[in-house]
């Protein structure tokens, strides 16, 4: 079977195993990576960019490595290739998770209880919830969706559509590293500096492809295409940017402004001002636009590796002519 087969098959049937199931519930392969690289960084921490390096490559080498022996263990047999590739795709992806946490607060939220919805939004995001009032927490939340959107799902079907196994499972233990040690604490500013500039490589082109994606399959894809060219740029990630504002604008909505991260207050700027308020329906509009990006994002990855390896045959073609 052809490379692109197994990945269209593969990476299909890893999308519907995460709609139907979500993520593995005990021993998810993230979260074991996520431990063992916490214990790398107990052992190499210094706040020193290059031992941040080393961290970044000795994590995001490792899961790859392993990645590819896998791959090159079941080169053989397309079937075990195809369920590798879904096995994968099913452990990377997170949609249908992403989705579960967004309605989760909403619910909290639409009961009136908001002290819940904030319990709730850690699971989302880093912002700090105890100051928030309802509209702010929708608003997260919606932010949450499009930003995760590209890192949970999209950027991960791009990376594997480019190197199968290895690229969908790099991209996760990268996204993973930034999580983890990329932020600005005062720990990690220097040490985890290579891990937030890799995930800004890596999540670059995925970003741009759930930009459009979203401007695609939102309401209005005039007004999408509006707000990410006027103010994605405005926003102080490259890649979170024109996500954030192209859902702004597909939904119509206002996102951005004040918020606060680990107790530092942050004034972003406002993304698609033309739009109305974030209200507690839109949370449920995200989710769905979410979705609807992601298959999309599949569908988009599918017929790009089915013209790759169409490109490459006549090429193989030719060299095997020349060598008769």
């Amino acid at each position: 079977m052809r490379t692109d087969r197994v990945f269209a098959y593969g990476a299909a049937a890893g999308l519907l195993a995460d709609l139907l199931l979500g993520d593995p519930r005990r021993g998810h392969p993230v979260a074991l990576f996520g431990r063992a690289a916490g214990t790398v960084e107990k052992a190499l921490w210094r706040d020193h960019r290059g031992w941040g390096a080393l961290y970044t490559t000795l994590c995001v080498g490792g899961a790859t490595a392993t990645a590819a022996l896998a791959s090159r263990a079941t080169r053989r047999s397309p079937v075990l290739r195809t369920a590798l590739t879904a096995t994968a795709t099913w452990t990377v992806v997170g949609g249908t998770s992403l989705g579960r946490e967004a309605r989760a607060v909403g619910a909290a939220l639409a009961a009136g209880d908001i002290e819940r919805a904030r319990a709730r939004l850690p699971h989302l995001c880093g912002r700090d919830p105890q100051y928030l009032d309802e509209q702010q927490i929708a608003r997260a939340v919606v932010e949450s969706v499009a930003e995760n959107t590209s890192d949970a799902v999209v950027g991960a079907l791009v990376w594997g559509a480019v190197a199968g196994v290895p690229g969908l499972v790099a991209f996760r233990a990268v996204n993973t590293l930034d999580a983890m040690v990329g932020h600005r604490s005062p720990r990690h500013r220097r040490f985890g500096w290579a891990s937030a500039r890799l995930d800004d490589v890596a999540g670059w082109p995925g970003a741009r492809l759930t930009a459009a994606l979203a401007a695609v399959a939102g309401e209005s894809a005039p007004r999408a295409l509006a707000a990410w060219r006027a103010d994605a740029h405005r926003h102080p990630s490259p890649n979170a940017g024109p996500v954030e504002a192209a859902f702004a604008g597909a939904l119509g909505v206002r996102l951005g402004g004040t918020l606060s991260y680990a107790g530092r207050i942050e004034h972003r700027p406002v993304l698609h001002s033309a739009g109305r308020q974030v209200e507690l329906a839109d949370i449920e509009r995200a989710v769905r636009l979410s979705r609807r990006v992601g298959v999309l994002a599949l569908g988009v990855g599918v017929m790009a590796r089915s013209l790759f390896a169409r490109a490459a045959r006549p090429q193989r073609g030719r060299r095997e002519g020349r060598g008769t």
